[in-house]
Protein backbone atom coordinates (compact mmCIF):
# COMPACT_ATOMS: atom_id res chain seq x y z
CA UNK A 1 0.00 0.00 0.00
CA UNK A 2 2.76 2.45 0.90
CA UNK A 3 4.27 2.76 -2.58
CA UNK A 4 0.91 3.24 -4.32
CA UNK A 5 -0.30 5.77 -1.77
CA UNK A 6 2.95 7.73 -1.98
CA UNK A 7 2.76 7.82 -5.78
CA UNK A 8 -0.86 8.95 -5.68
CA UNK A 9 -0.03 11.77 -3.25
CA UNK A 10 2.92 12.82 -5.40
CA UNK A 11 0.79 12.96 -8.55
CA UNK A 12 -1.73 15.24 -6.82
CA UNK A 13 1.07 17.51 -5.58
CA UNK A 14 2.68 17.58 -9.05
CA UNK A 15 -0.39 19.41 -10.36
CA UNK A 16 -0.45 23.13 -9.59
CA UNK A 17 -3.93 23.99 -8.28
CA UNK A 18 -3.05 27.31 -6.66
CA UNK A 19 -5.95 29.51 -5.59
CA UNK A 20 -5.79 32.33 -6.46
CA UNK A 21 -6.01 32.27 -9.41
CA UNK A 22 -7.96 29.00 -9.17
CA UNK A 23 -6.45 26.21 -11.24
CA UNK A 24 -8.42 23.16 -10.15
CA UNK A 25 -9.36 21.79 -13.59
CA UNK A 26 -6.26 19.64 -14.14
CA UNK A 27 -6.32 18.01 -10.71
CA UNK A 28 -10.04 17.23 -11.00
CA UNK A 29 -9.37 15.66 -14.43
CA UNK A 30 -6.72 13.47 -12.80
CA UNK A 31 -9.12 12.39 -10.03
CA UNK A 32 -11.85 11.63 -12.56
CA UNK A 33 -9.46 9.44 -14.59
CA UNK A 34 -8.24 7.66 -11.46
CA UNK A 35 -11.80 6.80 -10.45
CA UNK A 36 -12.72 5.73 -13.99
CA UNK A 37 -9.87 3.19 -13.93
CA UNK A 38 -11.41 1.76 -10.75
CA UNK A 39 -14.81 1.57 -12.43
CA UNK A 40 -16.23 4.24 -10.14
CA UNK A 41 -18.50 6.75 -11.90
CA UNK A 42 -18.22 10.39 -10.93
CA UNK A 43 -19.96 13.64 -11.68
CA UNK A 44 -18.52 17.09 -12.27
CA UNK A 45 -20.18 20.27 -10.98
CA UNK A 46 -18.81 23.59 -12.20
CA UNK A 47 -20.03 26.87 -10.70
CA UNK A 48 -17.43 28.95 -12.49
CA UNK A 49 -15.76 28.13 -15.78
CA UNK A 50 -12.79 25.78 -15.30
CA UNK A 51 -13.29 25.66 -11.51
CA UNK A 52 -14.78 22.14 -11.24
CA UNK A 53 -15.81 20.01 -8.26
CA UNK A 54 -16.18 16.23 -8.36
CA UNK A 55 -18.56 13.89 -6.57
CA UNK A 56 -18.61 10.10 -6.52
CA UNK A 57 -20.94 7.88 -4.51
CA UNK A 58 -20.76 4.31 -3.23
CA UNK A 59 -24.26 3.27 -2.23
CA UNK A 60 -25.05 0.76 0.50
CA UNK A 61 -27.50 -2.15 0.33
CA UNK A 62 -30.22 -0.72 2.57
CA UNK A 63 -29.38 2.99 2.02
CA UNK A 64 -30.49 4.01 5.49
CA UNK A 65 -28.04 6.89 6.05
CA UNK A 66 -25.64 9.00 3.99
CA UNK A 67 -22.26 10.46 4.92
CA UNK A 68 -20.16 12.89 2.87
CA UNK A 69 -16.37 12.90 3.09
CA UNK A 70 -14.89 16.06 1.62
CA UNK A 71 -11.30 17.19 1.08
CA UNK A 72 -10.49 20.27 -1.01
CA UNK A 73 -8.10 20.16 -3.94
CA UNK A 74 -7.04 23.80 -4.27
CA UNK A 75 -3.99 25.16 -2.46
CA UNK A 76 -2.62 28.54 -1.47
CA UNK A 77 -0.04 29.95 -3.90
CA UNK A 78 3.66 29.13 -3.61
CA UNK A 79 5.70 31.61 -1.57
CA UNK A 80 9.23 31.68 -0.20
CA UNK A 81 12.34 29.67 -1.07
CA UNK A 82 11.81 25.90 -1.07
CA UNK A 83 14.36 23.20 -0.29
CA UNK A 84 12.67 20.95 -2.85
CA UNK A 85 10.49 22.05 -5.76
CA UNK A 86 7.02 23.05 -4.49
CA UNK A 87 5.37 20.70 -7.02
CA UNK A 88 8.01 17.98 -6.87
CA UNK A 89 6.38 15.64 -4.36
CA UNK A 90 9.90 14.83 -3.19
CA UNK A 91 10.15 11.98 -0.67
CA UNK A 92 12.71 12.67 2.05
CA UNK A 93 13.08 11.03 5.48
CA UNK A 94 9.54 9.65 5.62
CA UNK A 95 7.88 12.82 4.34
CA UNK A 96 6.39 13.95 1.05
CA UNK A 97 7.18 17.59 0.28
CA UNK A 98 5.20 20.03 -1.84
CA UNK A 99 2.53 22.70 -1.86
CA UNK A 100 -0.69 21.16 -0.58
CA UNK A 101 0.98 18.06 0.91
CA UNK A 102 -0.74 18.73 4.24
CA UNK A 103 -3.42 21.18 3.08
CA UNK A 104 -5.08 19.30 1.56
CA UNK A 105 -3.80 16.86 -1.06
CA UNK A 106 -2.56 14.28 1.44
CA UNK A 107 -6.10 14.03 2.78
CA UNK A 108 -7.49 13.86 -0.78
CA UNK A 109 -5.05 11.02 -1.55
CA UNK A 110 -6.26 9.09 1.51
CA UNK A 111 -9.88 9.45 0.35
CA UNK A 112 -9.03 8.30 -3.19
CA UNK A 113 -6.98 5.35 -2.01
CA UNK A 114 -9.75 4.35 0.38
CA UNK A 115 -12.13 4.17 -2.58
CA UNK A 116 -9.64 1.87 -4.32
CA UNK A 117 -9.40 -0.39 -1.25
CA UNK A 118 -13.20 -0.63 -0.99
CA UNK A 119 -13.41 -1.62 -4.66
CA UNK A 120 -10.50 -4.08 -4.55
CA UNK A 121 -11.78 -5.82 -1.44
CA UNK A 122 -15.37 -5.73 -2.74
CA UNK A 123 -16.57 -4.08 0.47
CA UNK A 124 -20.21 -3.07 0.26
CA UNK A 125 -21.69 -1.38 3.31
CA UNK A 126 -25.17 -2.41 4.39
CA UNK A 127 -26.63 0.84 5.67
CA UNK A 128 -24.32 3.78 5.04
CA UNK A 129 -24.05 5.47 1.64
CA UNK A 130 -20.66 7.07 1.04
CA UNK A 131 -20.35 10.31 -0.89
CA UNK A 132 -16.88 11.67 -1.68
CA UNK A 133 -16.75 15.36 -2.64
CA UNK A 134 -13.48 16.78 -3.96
CA UNK A 135 -14.02 20.51 -3.91
CA UNK A 136 -12.57 23.69 -5.37
CA UNK A 137 -12.12 27.21 -3.99
CA UNK A 138 -11.74 26.39 -0.28
CA UNK A 139 -8.82 28.76 0.11
CA UNK A 140 -10.80 31.84 -0.99
CA UNK A 141 -14.24 31.28 0.51
CA UNK A 142 -15.79 28.26 -1.30
CA UNK A 143 -18.15 30.35 -3.45
CA UNK A 144 -17.36 27.99 -6.35
CA UNK A 145 -16.89 24.92 -4.16
CA UNK A 146 -18.66 23.30 -1.25
CA UNK A 147 -21.18 26.13 -0.73
CA UNK A 148 -23.06 25.73 -4.02
CA UNK A 149 -22.20 22.02 -4.22
CA UNK A 150 -24.21 21.29 -1.08
CA UNK A 151 -27.35 22.40 -2.93
CA UNK A 152 -26.78 19.48 -5.30
CA UNK A 153 -26.39 16.90 -2.55
CA UNK A 154 -29.63 15.43 -1.25
CA UNK A 155 -30.35 13.60 1.99
CA UNK A 156 -26.90 13.87 3.57
CA UNK A 157 -27.03 13.03 7.29
CA UNK A 158 -23.40 13.30 8.38
CA UNK A 159 -20.19 14.93 7.20
CA UNK A 160 -16.46 14.56 7.66
CA UNK A 161 -14.38 17.47 6.41
CA UNK A 162 -11.00 15.92 5.63
CA UNK A 163 -8.93 18.98 6.46
CA UNK A 164 -7.09 18.53 9.73
CA UNK A 165 -3.71 17.32 10.95
CA UNK A 166 -2.23 14.61 13.17
CA UNK A 167 -5.60 12.82 13.56
CA UNK A 168 -7.08 15.77 15.46
CA UNK A 169 -10.88 15.83 15.68
CA UNK A 170 -12.17 19.37 15.16
CA UNK A 171 -15.43 19.68 17.11
CA UNK A 172 -15.83 23.46 17.51
CA UNK A 173 -15.23 26.52 15.40
CA UNK A 174 -15.56 30.23 15.94
CA UNK A 175 -18.04 32.24 13.97
CA UNK A 176 -16.70 34.70 11.44
CA UNK A 177 -18.05 38.21 10.96
CA UNK A 178 -16.39 40.67 8.60
CA UNK A 179 -17.98 44.10 8.70
CA UNK A 180 -17.31 47.51 7.21
CA UNK A 181 -18.29 50.52 9.34
CA UNK A 182 -18.61 53.94 7.75
CA UNK A 183 -18.59 57.08 9.92
CA UNK A 184 -19.93 60.34 8.47
CA UNK A 185 -18.68 63.62 9.96
CA UNK A 186 -18.53 67.19 8.71
CA UNK A 187 -15.65 68.80 6.83
CA UNK A 188 -14.11 72.08 7.99
CA UNK A 189 -10.83 74.00 7.75
CA UNK A 190 -8.08 72.27 9.74
CA UNK A 191 -7.38 75.52 11.59
CA UNK A 192 -10.94 75.51 12.96
CA UNK A 193 -11.63 71.88 13.95
CA UNK A 194 -14.48 72.98 16.23
CA UNK A 195 -16.49 73.90 13.13
CA UNK A 196 -16.52 70.35 11.85
CA UNK A 197 -17.08 66.77 13.02
CA UNK A 198 -13.93 64.70 12.55
CA UNK A 199 -14.93 61.23 11.35
CA UNK A 200 -11.44 59.83 11.95
CA UNK A 201 -11.40 61.11 15.54
CA UNK A 202 -14.84 59.62 16.21
CA UNK A 203 -13.66 56.33 14.69
CA UNK A 204 -10.67 56.25 17.04
CA UNK A 205 -12.94 56.55 20.10
CA UNK A 206 -15.37 53.99 18.70
CA UNK A 207 -12.60 51.48 17.93
CA UNK A 208 -11.11 51.94 21.39
CA UNK A 209 -14.48 51.11 22.96
CA UNK A 210 -15.07 48.10 20.67
CA UNK A 211 -11.67 46.66 21.60
CA UNK A 212 -12.19 47.35 25.31
CA UNK A 213 -15.73 46.03 25.60
CA UNK A 214 -16.47 42.30 25.64
CA UNK A 215 -18.65 41.59 22.61
CA UNK A 216 -19.59 38.25 24.18
CA UNK A 217 -19.94 38.10 27.98
CA UNK A 218 -17.98 34.93 28.72
CA UNK A 219 -15.32 32.61 27.32
CA UNK A 220 -15.78 29.21 25.66
CA UNK A 221 -13.99 26.16 27.14
CA UNK A 222 -12.38 25.31 23.78
CA UNK A 223 -12.55 28.47 21.69
CA UNK A 224 -11.64 30.91 24.48
CA UNK A 225 -12.57 34.58 23.89
CA UNK A 226 -14.20 36.41 21.02
CA UNK A 227 -11.52 38.36 19.15
CA UNK A 228 -11.55 41.56 17.07
CA UNK A 229 -8.98 42.53 14.46
CA UNK A 230 -8.95 45.99 12.83
CA UNK A 231 -8.08 45.05 9.27
CA UNK A 232 -8.32 48.36 7.40
CA UNK A 233 -8.95 52.02 8.12
CA UNK A 234 -9.38 54.72 5.47
CA UNK A 235 -10.44 58.34 5.73
CA UNK A 236 -9.65 62.00 5.30
CA UNK A 237 -8.84 64.06 2.21
CA UNK A 238 -5.96 66.28 3.30
CA UNK A 239 -3.99 67.08 6.41
CA UNK A 240 -5.54 70.54 6.82
CA UNK A 241 -9.16 69.42 6.33
CA UNK A 242 -11.33 68.05 9.14
CA UNK A 243 -12.16 64.54 7.92
CA UNK A 244 -15.78 64.31 6.89
CA UNK A 245 -15.65 60.55 6.27
CA UNK A 246 -13.86 57.49 7.62
CA UNK A 247 -14.35 53.75 7.23
CA UNK A 248 -12.82 50.72 8.89
CA UNK A 249 -13.19 46.97 8.54
CA UNK A 250 -13.30 44.50 11.41
CA UNK A 251 -12.62 40.76 11.47
CA UNK A 252 -14.59 39.38 14.43
CA UNK A 253 -14.22 35.72 15.43
CA UNK A 254 -16.92 34.90 17.95
CA UNK A 255 -17.88 31.94 20.07
CA UNK A 256 -21.00 29.77 20.29
CA UNK A 257 -23.81 30.00 21.22
CA UNK A 258 -23.86 33.68 20.24
CA UNK A 259 -25.25 34.99 16.94
CA UNK A 260 -23.97 37.74 14.66
CA UNK A 261 -27.09 39.84 15.34
CA UNK A 262 -26.10 40.13 18.99
CA UNK A 263 -22.56 41.23 18.03
CA UNK A 264 -23.83 43.88 15.63
CA UNK A 265 -26.36 45.15 18.18
CA UNK A 266 -23.55 45.73 20.70
CA UNK A 267 -21.45 47.55 18.12
CA UNK A 268 -24.38 49.79 17.21
CA UNK A 269 -24.80 50.77 20.86
CA UNK A 270 -21.12 51.70 21.07
CA UNK A 271 -21.25 53.85 17.94
CA UNK A 272 -24.45 55.59 19.00
CA UNK A 273 -22.77 56.91 22.14
CA UNK A 274 -20.91 59.34 19.88
CA UNK A 275 -23.98 60.70 18.07
CA UNK A 276 -22.66 60.37 14.53
CA UNK A 277 -24.21 59.12 11.34
CA UNK A 278 -22.93 55.67 10.43
CA UNK A 279 -23.51 52.65 8.26
CA UNK A 280 -22.66 48.98 8.93
CA UNK A 281 -22.17 46.58 6.03
CA UNK A 282 -21.72 42.81 6.49
CA UNK A 283 -18.94 41.65 4.16
CA UNK A 284 -18.83 37.98 5.21
CA UNK A 285 -20.49 35.84 7.83
CA UNK A 286 -20.31 32.28 9.19
CA UNK A 287 -22.05 31.09 12.34
CA UNK A 288 -20.02 29.39 15.10
CA UNK A 289 -20.51 25.68 15.64
CA UNK A 290 -19.92 22.89 18.08
CA UNK A 291 -20.59 19.17 17.93
CA UNK A 292 -20.81 17.36 21.26
CA UNK A 293 -17.83 15.24 22.26
CA UNK A 294 -20.41 12.65 23.29
CA UNK A 295 -22.00 12.57 19.83
CA UNK A 296 -21.93 9.00 18.51
CA UNK A 297 -19.84 10.05 15.49
CA UNK A 298 -17.11 11.33 17.81
CA UNK A 299 -17.34 8.48 20.32
CA UNK A 300 -16.97 5.88 17.56
CA UNK A 301 -13.98 7.66 16.03
CA UNK A 302 -12.29 7.83 19.43
CA UNK A 303 -12.69 4.05 19.79
CA UNK A 304 -11.10 3.47 16.39
CA UNK A 305 -8.18 5.80 17.14
CA UNK A 306 -7.48 4.01 20.42
CA UNK A 307 -7.51 0.70 18.52
CA UNK A 308 -4.66 2.10 16.39
CA UNK A 309 -2.88 3.36 19.52
CA UNK A 310 -3.56 7.00 18.82
CA UNK A 311 -4.75 9.16 21.72
CA UNK A 312 -7.94 10.95 20.58
CA UNK A 313 -7.72 14.73 20.71
CA UNK A 314 -10.80 16.91 20.28
CA UNK A 315 -9.77 20.42 19.26
CA UNK A 316 -11.24 23.72 18.19
CA UNK A 317 -10.63 25.57 14.95
CA UNK A 318 -9.92 29.27 15.44
CA UNK A 319 -9.98 29.89 11.70
CA UNK A 320 -12.80 29.38 9.23
CA UNK A 321 -13.21 25.97 7.60
CA UNK A 322 -16.04 24.57 5.50
CA UNK A 323 -17.57 22.78 8.50
CA UNK A 324 -19.94 25.73 8.90
CA UNK A 325 -21.43 25.30 5.45
CA UNK A 326 -22.39 21.67 6.16
CA UNK A 327 -23.74 22.54 9.59
CA UNK A 328 -25.92 25.28 8.05
CA UNK A 329 -27.59 22.52 5.99
CA UNK A 330 -28.42 20.56 9.15
CA UNK A 331 -25.59 18.04 8.64
CA UNK A 332 -23.82 16.78 11.78
CA UNK A 333 -20.20 17.48 10.87
CA UNK A 334 -16.68 17.50 12.22
CA UNK A 335 -13.22 17.86 10.69
CA UNK A 336 -10.57 15.16 10.75
CA UNK A 337 -7.37 14.50 8.85
CA UNK A 338 -3.84 13.28 8.52
CA UNK A 339 -1.75 16.34 7.68
CA UNK A 340 1.36 17.38 9.56
CA UNK A 341 1.02 19.97 12.29
CA UNK A 342 2.29 23.46 11.54
CA UNK A 343 2.83 22.75 7.82
CA UNK A 344 -0.27 24.23 6.18
CA UNK A 345 0.46 27.31 4.04
CA UNK A 346 4.19 27.17 4.86
CA UNK A 347 7.34 27.04 2.79
CA UNK A 348 8.63 23.43 2.60
CA UNK A 349 5.17 22.05 3.36
CA UNK A 350 5.17 18.28 3.85
CA UNK A 351 3.05 15.37 5.04
CA UNK A 352 4.29 12.30 6.93
CA UNK A 353 3.92 9.08 4.94
CA UNK A 354 3.08 7.16 8.11
CA UNK A 355 0.11 9.50 8.72
CA UNK A 356 -1.31 8.76 5.28
CA UNK A 357 -0.91 4.98 5.64
CA UNK A 358 -2.60 4.99 9.05
CA UNK A 359 -5.23 7.39 7.71
CA UNK A 360 -6.49 4.91 5.12
CA UNK A 361 -6.74 2.13 7.73
CA UNK A 362 -8.46 4.36 10.30
CA UNK A 363 -10.99 5.77 7.84
CA UNK A 364 -11.84 2.32 6.50
CA UNK A 365 -12.29 0.86 10.00
CA UNK A 366 -14.33 3.87 11.11
CA UNK A 367 -16.81 3.63 8.24
CA UNK A 368 -17.20 -0.12 8.77
CA UNK A 369 -17.83 0.47 12.47
CA UNK A 370 -20.43 3.16 11.76
CA UNK A 371 -22.18 0.84 9.32
CA UNK A 372 -22.24 -1.94 11.92
CA UNK A 373 -23.53 0.49 14.54
CA UNK A 374 -26.52 1.36 12.34
CA UNK A 375 -27.20 -2.34 11.87
CA UNK A 376 -27.43 -2.91 15.62
CA UNK A 377 -29.69 0.02 16.44
CA UNK A 378 -33.35 0.18 15.63
CA UNK A 379 -33.27 3.93 16.03
CA UNK A 380 -30.35 5.42 14.17
CA UNK A 381 -29.07 8.70 15.64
Amino acid sequence: MNRELITLTQKLINIDSSNPPGKEKEVISFIQSYLAELGVPSKIYEFKKERPNLICAINSINRRKKIVLTPHIDTVPVTGCWRFGPFSGKVYKGRIYGRGATDDKGNAAVALYLIKILKQEKILLKNLDLVFAFTADEETGSDYGIKPLLKKLRGVDYGIVLDSGEFDIVVAQKGLLHIKIEIFGKEAHGAYPERGINAIEKSVYILKDILKEKLTPHAHPLLKETTVNIGTIQGGEKVNIVAGYNSFELDIRYIPPFKKEMIIKKIRKIIERYKVRYKIQILASQEPLQIRKTHFLIKELKRVLRHYRITPCCKPSFGATVINFLKDKGIDTFAFGFGSKGCAHTTNEYVKIDNLVKGVKILKTYLLQLDALFEKKKKIP
